[in-house]
């Protein structure tokens, strides 16, 4: 081999690493952040708990992926959850999807906008009995975390009636006690509370069962997965190297066209058909052409909507085939119907990154990995089990905010409305 190929051979190493380096900066940037996650916590006389989540939610970025519609929490233990219930006027509907809760928001929120929703549920199969010492039970609780969003401030508001002994470190306020942190993305935060045996119904039939969400094959079939997708690379990179060896003269021109392959210039087109409402729904203004929000109320102006698929685009979309760049088309006679036309480059980075993700969703993921990408969907995904918290906490003055107050003084009404 002459110096030649080895001048490509570097040049095609350095294109590589530069290509996935600036994949990872590209997704670098937040969608998301949570400013306030209120959790409070009220323990039945059957041993069930009574929990309400409060979320300020900001979104950071709508541009990229779309606007915020609804997002998934992680459940504690999803096999024994009752009384889904929406608390706040910006939850159109709360639900027990899988392992996680869907919380439909009551609009679309878009770049700088703060949405604020509560729900609550009650949870059973919690609690050990005699975990640690004879005669005791024992609550371990690790709300859901979020790997791609950080938490400025994780509150958990656990009622003191009968508690023997907690951790970490909380202090008591107003017959609550207050754990709070702050969570970094993907960071956990898991508390203990311990009761005599005694002080609730608890039932031996009835303690903490391990969530069964994700069997230990979907982390190999993930591993599997991911490896096949190295050895792809591999032998891709092998390939490419003995064609330029055989056509060294011709190298860069070769280099070229490989490289092309890694950059995307092939693209996966998405149709979907919007119709719009005539007047807003809310308060009866004009849609603004190219909205999807009510300029007057923002309300969401969008009627139905429809993923065309390619049996559709063959036969009542032929026209449709035709628009193949990003924005929206009009069609029909109503003025109101439009194709709207979405491009996702096709990489072998992009590839390589998706292949061992076993769900897509918005600024979470799925029970084990918990790493979402952002979409249309717009959901952003959550988990929870028992056990890998934070030991500890930092002291923080718990009344300098009004928002704080408010849940010392309505905890136990907001967990009341549930019954």
């Amino acid at each position: 081999m002459n110096k030649k190929l080895f001048k490509v051979l570097g040049t095609i190493m350095i294109c590589l690493v530069a290509c996935f380096g600036m994949q990872r900066s590209a997704n670098a940037k937040p969608l998301d952040e949570i400013e306030n996650f209120i959790i409070t916590v009220k323990v039945n006389d059957d041993a069930s708990l009574d929990m309400t989540y409060h979320l300020d939610w900001r979104v950071l970025d709508s541009d990229s992926e779309g606007p915020l519609t609804w997002v998934q929490i992680g459940a504690p233990n999803k096999n024994h959850v009752s009384n889904v219930t929406a608390l706040s006027d910006t939850v159109s509907s709360a639900k027990l999807d899988g392992s996680k809760f869907r919380i439909d928001l009551d609009r679309a929120y878009t770049e700088g906008e703060l949405v604020s929703f509560d729900f609550g549920f009650r949870q059973d199969y919690l609690y050990q009995v005699n975990k640690f010492h004879e005669g005791q039970t024992v609550y371990t609780y690790t709300p859901g975390w979020f790997d791609d969003i950080e938490v400025d401030e994780l509150v958990i508001l656990w009622a003191e009636e009968k508690v023997d002994s907690f951790t970490p470190e909380a202090d008591l306020q107003a017959d609550w006690y207050v754990f709070t942190t702050h969570l970094a993305p993907g960071e956990k935060y898991t508390v203990t509370v311990t009761y005599p045996n005694d002080a609730y119904g608890f039932d031996l039939s009835h303690t903490e069962e391990e969530d069964d969400s994700d069997p230990w094959y979907i982390s190999l079939i993930a591993i599997v997965i991911s490896l096949a997708s190295i050895g792809m690379m591999v032998a891709f990179c092998l390939l490419f190297y003995f064609a330029i060896a055989y056509v060294a003269n011709a190298g860069f021109g070769l280099l070229g066209y490989g490289l092309s392959a890694l950059t995307g210039s092939n693209k996966k087109v998405t149709r979907t058909k919007i119709e719009y409402y005539n007047a807003c729904p809310g308060c009866g203004g004009p849609r603004v052409e190219g909205q999807d929000i009510c300029a007057y109320c923002g309300k969401n102006m969008i009627k139905s909507t429809e993923t065309i698929t390619e049996e559709q685009l063959n036969k009542e979309y032929k026209n449709a085939k035709n628009f193949k760049v990003d924005g929206d088309y009009k069609i029909g006679n109503s003025g109101n119907e439009f194709i709207r036309v979405s491009t996702v480059p096709i990489t072998l980075s992009s590839y390589m990154k998706n292949a061992a993700k076993s769900s897509r969703g918005r600024g979470g993921g799925t029970s084990h990995h918990s790493s979402c990408a952002h979409s249309s969907c717009a959901c952003a995904c959550a988990c929870a089990c028992a056990g890998g918290g934070r030991a500890g906490c930092s002291n923080k003055d718990f009344y300098k905010t009004d928002l704080k107050l408010k849940y010392f003084e309505n905890a136990k009404h907001r967990t009341d409305s549930m019954v």
